[in-house]
């Protein structure tokens, strides 16, 4: 009797707390209701019974999605693109105050936070591929890299091959990672990969010796590079072991949001807007520091901007 009473009170706790107007209760019980709409695959259903929506966010992608002067406030190239997608949001559901909360991700939590509806949408450097579509979706891509190599000037190493028995780091998490280690194998190079938490520590193993070269998308480098205290210290080589689209990734199985995703983007590239969006962060000094990456877009990015794609690239 004591038990079934002890969980009838809980109930009851419950339901007082669903019906409850205002305050931090009803907003707690409202993202109960929120997470139920995300685990039915029902992403809008889930802003609008929450009145927020949740973007993740990286603390150190540069220029893609960032921490520059404010914690907890992230910018980029990635993350204007995502507020795109806010307004688009606000738009369907008819909320103009629909409110924006921001949740830190990494490489490695990214993809378990936006299957369980910890986040709805995450835009930052995130690989759409084949092994990532079984879990994850993603929208129209909006960048187009080659994974390669960051070491000092004036290396000996000029390309993959030149790896063999030299101490490499690279980012936990990534499709990098990935393919760095299985070329290892294949090829019998006998490295020392050494996994770094984020992009950032992978640099820093390479500015302060612990590793010989860094492997990762050639535009991280080469944000990693123009955020250096000495930029011409540092320089990018080798021949792409692979191409890879980002695309800000979602549920899976939820056409209704990810149309919603897809028509913010490609408005924004037939506008032009992208073409503006890209010099602000690409080729412009950017915060914090005034850093300038100077990579102009390239004829990869051009084309997924003419030509939208949800495709992984091949």
């Amino acid at each position: 009797m004591l038990k079934n009473l002890k969980y009838t009170m809980a109930s009851l706790a419950v339901l007082a707390a669903l019906s409850a107007c205002g305050g931090e209760q009803q907003a707690a019980s409202a993202e109960n209701t929120a997470s139920a709409a995300a685990s039915a695959g029902d992403t809008l259903q889930k802003i609008k019974d929450s009145g927020t929506i949740v973007l993740g966010y990286r603390e150190s992608s540069i220029p893609f999605s960032y921490v520059a002067d404010q914690p907890g406030q992230p910018v980029g190239y990635a993350h204007d693109l995502e507020m795109k997608i806010v307004d688009a949001v606000k738009k369907e559901l008819g909320l103009p105050e629909l409110k924006v909360r921001y949740n830190p991700i990494t490489s490695q939590n990214r993809i378990p936070l936006t299957v369980n509806g910890t986040i709805d949408v995450e835009c930052g450097s995130t690989t759409n591929n084949a092994e990532r579509q079984k879990q994850v979706a993603f929208s129209v891509a909006f960048f187009e890299i080659g994974t390669r190599l960051m070491v000092g000037k004036g290396s000996d190493i000029k390309d993959f091959t030149d790896l063999k028995g030299k101490t490499v780091t690279t980012t936990a998490g990534t499709t990098s990672e990935r393919l760095l280690k299985a070329y290892d194998e294949s090829q019998k190079m006998g490295m020392n990969i050494i996994s770094a938490k984020d992009h950032n520590e992978g640099f820093l193993m390479l500015q302060n010796g612990r590793a010989q070269a860094f492997m990762m998308d050639d535009v991280l480098l080469a944000g990693e590079r123009a955020k250096s205290a000495d930029p011409a210290k540092w320089e990018i080589v080798g021949k792409p072991m692979s191409f890879e689209r980002y695309g800000c990734m979602l549920r899976k199985d939820d056409a209704s949001f990810k149309t919603v995703v897809d028509n913010a983007l490609t408005e924004t590239y037939k506008s032009g807007e992208i073409n503006t969006l890209y010099s602000k962060w690409f080729e412009q000094p950017i915060p914090p520091k005034g850093m300038n990456m100077q990579f102009p877009m390239s004829e990869l990015v051009k084309s997924i901007i003419a030509t939208p794609t949800d495709a992984a690239a091949e």
